[in-house]
């Protein structure tokens, strides 16, 4: 069964932070970073343990042809995204948003 993903509001900030700066840098690439993070949002709803544990009850996803890590903590109710940040990223910008 398919859990429903919920975005922090910082995580749709960093989602649409990424999508502008793809699509400044070639059309319809921005289009292709969000079918890619989708695509693995799909997935972690569904089996959300199959992705790395880096601290506490947060786990990260990868995206697929783009550096960019899926920060989210499953519960019983939903998967709660609580970053979306390329991998060159310091981490302190997710673990300060894990507290």
């Amino acid at each position: 069964m398919a859990l429903p993903v919920i975005f922090r509001p910082e995580a749709l900030d960093d989602l649409a932070a990424a999508y502008e700066w793809y699509e400044e840098k070639q059309p319809d690439l921005g289009h292709d970073f969000m079918a890619a993070v989708e695509d693995k949002l799909s997935h972690l709803s569904t089996n959300p343990k199959q992705y790395q544990q880096l601290r506490g009850a947060i786990r990260r996803a990868i995206t697929l042809h783009f550096p960019y890590g899926i920060f989210f903590v499953e519960s019983k109710e939903r998967v709660t995204v609580i970053a979306v940040l390329h991998h060159a990223r310091n981490p302190k910008h997710w673990r300060a948003r894990a507290r």
